[in-house]
């Protein structure tokens, strides 16, 4: 099986906030043994088990037995060397977790850690988000977006819907999506599967990808999966103070639409989201998926026709 992260502008969080989508081959009846090069690799690494500190997020994952953890360098050989993605699209990950008793090499999902530092995320709009809304802004720019996905290289990509819609734990404070996504050339629809937790400082997101075909495996494992995390003392949800720490800006709508370019954008502009995010958005401009880049580049148009008039 084989993975590939894409780009879109969930990444612009850290800058490096991946919405990492899998392309995954048809599911094999059963996993094809490893080579002996492949079982070498897999020997060499470093499998974490129990509870794993996230400095960077102040969080740690419990993963008792049931999961392993491979740090942020182990992680990228994955992402880039095994997985075939390249390796601007590992920056920032702070590292991958895959499930007890598989390898990367298998036919199984693969969750990469990684936190958005953009500060505190509203959650007042959870009964009042219309993320249908942001999934038909983010279907509009498609074409106009797969024509520079094409012309760099890419496969062009269309999103078919939600895999599951954006749903949010009042109580464990999570956001959880799921989009089915469509490649060219691609016999089986990709499943990215987004687990967002929030936190006093920003986000810390759990991204499981596999394909449409396991939608009923990933979303079941989703619900022990995602309670894994938690926030250490002082870096807690309930520990914001609005006096002193910094406020993202947005709600649970500006961040399903970060990931799709389209509700922060509509709040602050393309020009905004640079002096927002800083130069490396302009890199993940260049490469990000699901539409956003003819959306952005319609709204330029809108601003510079203003200025002008």
């Amino acid at each position: 099986m084989r993975k590939m992260v894409i780009a879109s502008a969930l990444a612009l969080a850290t800058v490096t906030m991946p919405a990492h989508v899998a392309l995954a081959d048809a599911p094999a009846a059963t996993a094809p043994a490893m080579s002996g090069e492949q079982a070498t690799f897999d020997k060499g690494l470093h499998k974490q088990t129990g509870d794993v500190a996230i400095p960077a997020a102040g969080a740690v994952l419990h993963l008792g037995t049931q999961y392993y953890f491979l740090g942020a360098d182990e992680a990228r050989k994955v992402l880039v060397d095994v997985w075939g993605n390249p390796p601007s699209e590992a920056d920032g990950v702070l590292g991958l977790v895959i499930p007890a008793g598989k390898t990367v090499f298998d036919n199984a999902w693969g969750a990469v850690i990684t936190f958005n530092d953009s500060g505190y995320v509203t959650d007042d709009d959870a009964d009042s988000a219309d993320y249908d809304k942001i999934l038909t802004d983010m279907q509009s720019g498609e074409a106009d977006n797969n024509a520079e996905r094409v012309k760099g290289g890419y496969k062009a990509i269309h999103l078919v819907g939600w895999a599951q819609p954006p749903s949010y734990d009042k109580a464990n404070h999570s956001l959880i999506w799921a989009r089915d996504l469509r490649f060219d050339g691609v016999p089986v629809d990709t499943l990215n599967y987004d687990v967002r937790i929030l936190g006093r400082k920003g986000v810390l997101s759990m991204n499981m990808l596999w394909d449409m075909p396991h939608l009923n495996e990933v979303r079941a494992a989703a619900q022990d999966f995602g309670k894994v995390a938690t926030f250490t003392s002082g870096a807690t949800y309930a520990e914001y103070n609005s006096g002193t720490d910094k406020a993202a800006g947005y709600g649970l709508a500006g961040l399903v639409g970060l990931g799709v370019g389209v509700a922060v954008a509509k709040k602050l502009g393309f020009l905004g989201l640079i002096l927002l995010f800083g130069k490396k958005f302009l890199v993940i401009f260049a490469v990000a998926g699901a539409a956003i880049a003819g959306w952005f580049r319609k709204l330029f148009r809108r601003k510079s026709d203003t200025l002008e008039g």
